[in-house]
């Protein structure tokens, strides 16, 4: 295993080290994920999944009228909105008037509800799960919510602050660089690799999952 200390100082070399250290995101802390509510991190869910393939600033833009029509993306009053007026939306001008992807607000509200009562709140869940297994949670978030396979669930987890690592392209590039994989992740066995690399370099560093994750990337890409 490549030591943390040789991909350090290659992002350093592209970028300088003071702006490496500035560029470099801080999760929150599990005290943190408990206290957010849970029409935050809906929010934040449904807001990554109709980000997905489209530009980002354009679903941004839009996004008040979504926390209008999904009032305040509450869960419960999510969950018992009627088929009637969730049909009403794919009308609405003001939103994304894509029908898979409305109806998946309303079912992961229902899911996330259902994993709250069970942790006292979705943020419980999230807190509870350890980063030595972060993979095995974006598994648990592609089985028990909609529309958040591939790298959606590891950038809602990002976008909600809960520490994790992404296999964007170009950390993808650099785990084959620095010879963790000889080829883009696409098993269930090569995430397991890239765990496996991560929960070394996270003992050796003590940095979060993803300032190693930002590092990596930018140890092989500007």
């Amino acid at each position: 295993m490549t030591l943390f200390e040789a991909i350090l100082q290659a992002a350093r070399m592209r970028t300088g080290a003071a702006a490496l250290e500035l560029r470099l995101p801080q999760p929150k802390s599990a005290t943190d994920l408990r206290a957010t509510g849970d029409d935050r991190y809906l929010s934040l869910m449904s807001l990554r999944i109709f980000r997905a393939g489209l530009k980002h600033s354009v679903v941004d833009a839009k996004w008040p009228a979504f926390e209008e029509v999904f009032h305040g993306f509450e869960p419960r009053r999510v969950r018992g909105m009627p088929d009637e007026e969730l049909e009403k939306l794919l009308g609405d001008s003001r939103l994304i008037r894509h029908g898979g992807k409305l109806k998946a607000v309303r079912d992961n509200a229902a899911t996330m509800l259902d994993i709250g009562a069970e942790h006292g709140g979705f943020g419980g869940w999230l807190a509870a799960w350890p980063g030595s297994d972060i993979v095995g949670l974006w598994e648990a978030l592609a089985k028990r919510f909609s529309q958040l396979g591939g790298n959606s669930g590891p950038m809602f987890l990002r976008m909600a602050g809960k520490d994790t690592f992404v296999l964007s392209p170009s950390v993808a590039a650099a785990l084959q660089h620095w010879g963790v994989l000889m080829a883009p992740p696409k098993t269930r066995q090569d995430r397991a690799g890239a765990q496996e690399a991560f929960n070394h370099w996270a003992a050796e560093t003590q940095r979060p999952l993803c300032q190693l994750s930002m590092i990596l990337a930018l140890s092989v890409e500007d």
